[in-house]
């Protein structure tokens, strides 16, 4: 589980670089900017959904008992 939520942070990281360097880079004319523009926006949708999956995965581990909550005790 360890190492499906690393590569899922990994996933999550390049996709965001990815779409910095699209943002970044210079388009010589009006066609590569909304090349560039929709480039952009295609990672950041893969950021978003590697997201999504991300805490479902996590949600169902915790579900079927493969993770344990180990945070501060409910008590007063």
């Amino acid at each position: 589980m360890k190492y499906l939520v690393v590569l899922a942070f990994i996933g999550i990281l390049a996709s965001l670089g990815s779409a910095l360097f699209f943002m970044m880079r210079r388009g010589k004319s009006d066609t590569d900017d909304k090349a560039k523009g929709s480039h952009m926006a295609r990672a950041l949708a893969v950021r978003v959904g590697l997201s999504i999956v991300l805490f479902l995965c996590i949600l169902v581990a915790w579900q079927l008992g493969y993770i344990q909550p180990t945070g501060l005790p409910a008590s007063r």
